[in-house]
């Protein structure tokens, strides 16, 4: 994709002003951060699709798999539904070893949202993956009002207020 007609994403890097210093990060925050791309980008992508095809070899669901299953709504989703937030002890038996299910990671941050009750914004179809300016298509995958991230360990505070993306069998849809 080349025109980005309407579109501010490409214009960040010439709007900011420099890096935020790193100074009072610890040795060890550094080298997370230092290593955060190539262990997503490569290694962690070899060591998911490994753990997948040895599933697949002996044929058989992983528990997270089956628990997530369990936990798949009925009906979709629709903007303006009140769901509750699962428990963090239900969400977490529905991870693979990655922190992740069918590739949408529950970061710290969200467990402060678990058994809440919030209204859904929207149902994601398609969102612009900002690492390589593709577009891609989701399913399952929802954005709750409200509910932003101010940031990761990793790279700090970000005031930028991006939607934390919650997958649908994380939600239990509320009677109207």
């Amino acid at each position: 994709m080349t025109n980005f007609n309407g579109c501010q994403l490409p214009c960040v890097p010439k709007f900011s002003n420099g890096n935020v210093s790193m100074d009072g990060q610890t040795f060890l925050g550094r080298v997370k951060r230092l290593l955060a791309l190539p262990w997503n980008r490569h290694v962690k992508k070899w060591l998911r699709q490994a753990y997948y095809a040895a599933l697949r070899r002996r044929d058989e669901d992983s528990p997270q798999q089956s628990a997530a299953k369990a936990f798949a709504p009925e009906s979709p989703l629709l903007q303006g539904d009140l769901v509750r937030v699962r428990s963090r002890e239900e969400i977490l038996s529905t991870l693979d070893p990655f922190k992740e299910l069918k590739g949408c990671a529950f970061l710290p941050d969200m467990a402060q949202f678990c058994g809440t009750e919030q209204r859904v914004l929207k149902s994601m179809r398609y969102f612009l993956d900002e690492r390589d300016y593709k577009q891609k298509k989701a399913r399952g995958v929802i954005l709750l009002e409200n509910v932003i991230c101010n940031g990761t360990p990793a790279f700090g505070q970000c005031d930028r207020c991006c939607f934390l993306f919650w997958r649908e069998e994380w939600l239990e849809k509320l009677p109207a």
